[in-house]
């Protein structure tokens, strides 16, 4: 037989999108359009309804960037058009296909009812099936001209990503308001051509299937009478029919499809928009659930099911009728879809507590797993706070997106720093977004890493990123591969029943051990500084808070505990770590309004910790210790004077003037405590860290040196950092001036001044205190480079075999050399309060109040010994998609820890980020809960969430050993349980029959505590 494979698929190709495709809309006639532009935000339906609207014709410029544009849309059914299928087709002048980033809009019936979104891929509104003729159309079409951040494929910055900066160009050129007839023979034939086309290009050349598809495709076409598609579509379905009814192989793959639309809480939108993005695609997949039967729809982040309820409530009212008919899964458990590396692990655990509270609460479901598709790698701490949280499996997709290494498995046991394990899958199809598409198909079946063992996987569908969620023809192309010879076969359901299933079937899955590190989009852990320390800042605070306000409502008659307002912070705190947001990748908008939002909320928990302080009453002055270690440090009184104070944990103690013997020695260069001295060099940099306890020199090299890299990753500019950026640096080593500032007997303190390049200026304290070796560097930034990455960097003498740095809950061990390719991947790395680095007997320690990027690397000296460098990852100037991202002042404390070990580290790290607080109190109430025992670390002290007056007390081995200790109240203890993250209880504490509680941890153990009063 001759090859004829070319001229049949270029002839199919040709016919299906000229002659097919055109005629799936039988005929058309046109709307009569009015519009009108609303000034600034968005309004609500009820002031749209009332303004007044002028005439709008076809091919007209519409929409300034991030504008709302009301179109009122009538017309009448044709008479003639009775008994057939009658839409309205909308296109206001889409680019590209891609729902998400450009404009898209909400239509609603005259009285205010969402009725469905119009978006690219999308365009339709259903009126009448069959049609009657004569039906009256009357809409009120809410149109977003949002703009196109994404144009050029990122390769150049954009003004648009900020209303300020936007312009008022109009964007988008309305081109169709029509009703039109749908031909559903035209539009099943097209959706036959498409699966069974898209399959044959997928099977081997020599595949006899790939033939029979081919040669029926052929027949198909041949029965077109191309001067009447429309009276011939039924005679082509059926020479496909035979074909589309054969079934798939026994062994043949199973996709458990489930529809989808990830919408990021924002990213190239603001908040605002996002909130309007959940109600247009929500509205869509509730119309969809109606069509098809079959259908079920995964979706996560409580947060946006809020939004809806709040600024929608009939499209909520059908999105809880949709989860009672199952139709509609909630999945997740989490507040929004988070970074999966930088919250802290308090943070972490709300983001699952409030979650999971809220589909309890709404809908009488507990969701299972954690859906988390798309944040930039996972912490190691994730699989014990997903069980605590009482989830069985965990999702995500992103490692597939790795520079370097392919990740062994689909389907595997994931196990966490203290050996939780949890039920993992990665969809094989390498997307969350998948359309069903040939390739996706036969990709997810090359693809799966566990052939031979597992024989499934899931395939989340829909349009997403900017929402959009799943399409009629999505559904339609499932139907046909459900049971297609060739293709993977396809069944959709519901996330819990693919995790059962495969988990039955693959119970001895291999195991993955520690984090899952995302080899791309390293400088998330960087870009956007302020925004990151607007989350560390808060975090820290929402901590001292709920101590200080447990502690009033303990011991000051009147007090109330302020559930709501923190319940609200609480809120908002998690919403910002949703991953476009806290990794700084999101465009200006959203970061500018972050940054507000988090003054916002330090103002506000400043002022319940002062009210709950104040509850207790005035007299003298006291230091209130938040952090879980007793601290005897220096502080400075409201007066100015410094003074020594030893306090306990989470407890307080008065200002004591009591003299120390470590006095601090200033001289022009050199800081000298007894402990250790410091010595600056005339560049600015540390000559010398001298650790006078230990008699060594602690720096290998200049420390604290300032190196000003070229920073241009190869594409996504805000996300990555490449390796490249090492092979060009300029070190900082001119000094405008080095000044004492501060020569008191408790501290000392040198000030550094720096200017450099594009007008940026540097200006450091190094500052140290009697009694402490820890050297902390206050840094000021005036920033004003492009494409740039300034990184702190401390060459040590030690010859360390791996770095330990803290993650949520615990820390994790990653080794100094690069023998693997695994190893040299992880050239920029994550943490949280500290670094450490040591060789037998000696280790030194790197902290910071809001710094998470960092590289630990190791060189052979000439002498023979080795060095061993932390380098702190300080600020980034990356242009896209905020040409201005991280322009501007930046105000944080990084410090060196000589002679540390990994506990001084801990210790430490909780004292940098939590100050001690001078405040007037008139007593000294003991602290809310006390622990005795190395390792154990009280992590959370508040009230019950149901309001009980029950004392929760979240705590942690923190060292990475075994721990027993002994936790004691401030309070009459009247009993004990041990409760998972949502407070419910999983079995009674033990007693010591003293009123204390004994504890007994394994490393890197979470334990959460309800203490009942008496």
């Amino acid at each position: 037989m001759h090859d004829e494979r070319r001229r049949i698929e270029e002839r199919v190709e040709r016919l299906h999108n000229q002659r097919i495709k055109p005629a799936i809309y039988a005929a058309t006639v046109p709307l009569t359009v009015e519009s009108w532009q609303a000034p600034g935000e968005p309004v609500p339906f009820a002031e749209a309804a009332g303004a007044p609207y002028e005439p709008f014709a076809m091919n007209t410029p519409w929409g300034p960037p991030w504008g709302t544009t009301w179109f009122r849309m009538r017309g009448q059914v044709p008479a003639d058009w009775a008994g057939r299928r009658v839409e309205a087709v909308i296109d206001l002048g889409f680019v590209g296909d891609w729902p998400g980033n450009q404009a898209e809009a909400l239509v609603h019936l005259a009285d205010g009812t969402p009725l469905k979104a119009v978006n690219p891929q999308n365009q339709y509104v259903p009126i009448a099936h069959p049609a009657a003729g004569g039906e009256p159309v009357d809409y009120l079409v809410e149109a977003a001209s949002n703009p196109d951040i994404l144009a050029n494929d990122f390769a150049e910055p954009t003004p648009l990503g900020d209303v300020r900066t936007a312009g008022d160009k109009p964007l988008y050129t309305f081109r169709r308001a029509d009703l039109a007839i749908l031909d559903e023979a035209v539009w099943h034939l097209s959706l036959d051509v498409q699966v069974l086309h898209e399959l044959m290009l997928e099977l081997g050349e020599h595949d006899p299937r790939r033939h029979e598809i081919m040669h029926a495709l052929d027949r198909a076409m041949d029965a077109l009478d191309l001067d009447d598609i429309s009276g011939t579509a039924a005679d082509a379905r059926a020479v496909l029919r035979p074909v589309l009814a054969r079934p798939a192989h026994a062994s043949a793959h199973t996709l458990s499809a489930v529809g989808h639309a990830h919408i990021d809480s924002a990213w190239l939108w603001p908040i605002r928009e996002t909130k309007r993005k959940t109600s247009r695609t929500f509205s869509n997949v509730t119309a969809l659930a109606e069509e098809y039967d079959e259908f079920v729809f995964a979706c996560s982040q409580a947060q946006q099911y809020e939004w809806v309820r709040d600024n929608h409530p009939q499209v909520w009212e059908r999105i809880k009728k949709a989860v009672a008919d199952g139709s509609w899964a909630p999945v997740g458990g989490m507040w929004v879809e988070a970074d999966g590396n930088l919250p802290g692990g308090e943070a972490m655990a709300r983001q699952l507590i409030h979650g999971k509270r809220f589909f309890m609460e709404h809908f009488g479901i507990e969701t299972k797993g954690v859906w988390l598709p798309d944040s930039f790698g996972y912490t190691a701490a994730y699989p014990q706070l997903a069980r605590l949280a009482g989830n069985e499996w965990f999702l995500t997709q992103k490692i597939s997106w790795n520079q370097t290494n392919k990740f062994p498995h689909h389907t595997f046991w994931w196990e966490g720093i203290d050996g939780t394990r949890v039920f993992t899958h990665f969809p094989p199809v390498d997307t969350y977004n998948a359309e069903f598409s040939g390739k996706e198909m036969a990709h997810a079946v090359r693809n799966y890493q566990d052939k031979g063992r597992g024989t499934r996987s899931l395939a989340p569908f829909g349009h997403g990123d900017g929402g959009g969620g799943p399409t009629r023809e999505m559904l339609e192309r499932a139907r046909r591969l459900a049971d297609l010879e060739g293709s993977a076969k396809v069944r959709i359901e519901h996330p819990d029943a693919f995790f059962a299933a495969a988990r039955a079937e693959y119970p001895d899955a291999p195991v993955w051990v520690g984090e899952l590190y995302l080899e791309l989009h390293r400088a998330t852990y960087t870009t956007q500084a302020r925004t990151k320390q607007g989350n560390r800042r808060s975090e820290h605070r929402l901590r001292e808070a709920e101590l200080w306000a447990t502690t009033a409502a303990l011991h000051a008659p009147g007090y109330a505990y302020p559930y709501e307002r923190l319940d609200r912070l609480w809120k908002t705190v998690l919403l910002h770590q949703f991953h476009d947001i806290l990794p700084g990748s999101s465009i200006a908008w959203v970061h500018r309004e972050a940054e507000a939002e988090y003054a916002r909320v330090a103002q506000e928990l400043e002022a319940l910790t002062r009210e709950a302080l104040a509850a207790l009453g005035t007299g003298e002055a006291r230091a209130f210790n938040t952090s879980p270690f007793d601290r005897h440090e220096v502080v400075r009184s409201a007066d100015g004077e410094t003074t020594v104070v030893q306090v306990p944990a989470n407890g307080s103690a008065p200002l004591d003037n009591t003299p120390t013997p470590d006095m601090v020695i200033v001289t022009d260069r050199t800081l000298d405590n007894g402990l250790v001295r410091v010595t600056v060099a005339d560049d600015g940099t540390l000559a010398s860290v001298r650790d006078l306890r230990a008699h060594r020199e602690v720096l290998a090299g200049p420390g604290n040196l300032l190196r000003l890299h070229t920073d241009l990753p190869n594409y996504w500019d805000a996300w990555d950092i490449d390796k490249h950026y090492r092979n060009r640096c300029t070190d900082l080593l001119d000094a405008d001036s080095i000044t004492i500032v501060e020569r008191d007997p408790l501290l000392g303190a040198l000030k550094i001044e720096r200017s450099f390049g594009r007008g940026s200026k540097i200006t450091q304290t190094i500052t140290l205190r009697s009694g402490s070796p820890r050297i902390d560097i206050e840094t000021e930034i005036d920033w004003h480079e492009a494409e740039k990455i300034l990184k702190a960097a401390f060459p040590v003498d030690l010859r360390a075999p791996h770095s330990s740095a803290e993650i949520q809950f615990g820390h994790v061990q990653r080794p100094t050399h690069t023998n693997t390719s695994w190893e040299s991947a992880r050239f920029e790395v994550s943490g949280h309060r500290w670094v450490h680095i040591g060789e037998p007997g000696y280790g030194v320690a790197v902290l910071n109040d809001s710094t998470y990027g960092h590289d630990v690397t190791r060189t052979v000296r000439e002498d023979g010994g080795t060095t061993t460098t932390v380098a702190l990852s300080l600020v980034r100037a990356p242009r896209v998609p905020d040409p201005e991202a991280d322009q501007g002042r930046h105000r944080f404390t990084y410090a060196l820890l000589p002679g540390a070990t990994v506990e001084d580290a801990i210790a430490q790290g909780y004292a940098l980020n939590l100050p001690l607080r001078v405040a007037d109190s008139a007593g000294a109430p003991e602290p809310v809960v006390s622990v005795a025992g190395e390792g154990v670390t009280v992590e959370a002290v508040k009230l019950a969430d149901d309001r009980s007056g029950d004392v929760v007390v979240r705590l942690y081995e923190s060292r990475g050993g075994r721990a027993t200790g002994v936790l004691r109240t401030g309070f009459p203890l009247a009993g004990a349980q041990v409760t998972d993250l949502l407070e419910r209880p999983l079995g009674a504490a033990d007693l010591d029959g003293e009123g204390a509680v004994r504890v007994e941890l394994r490393p890197f153990q979470i334990l959460t505590l309800r203490l009942a009063r008496s």
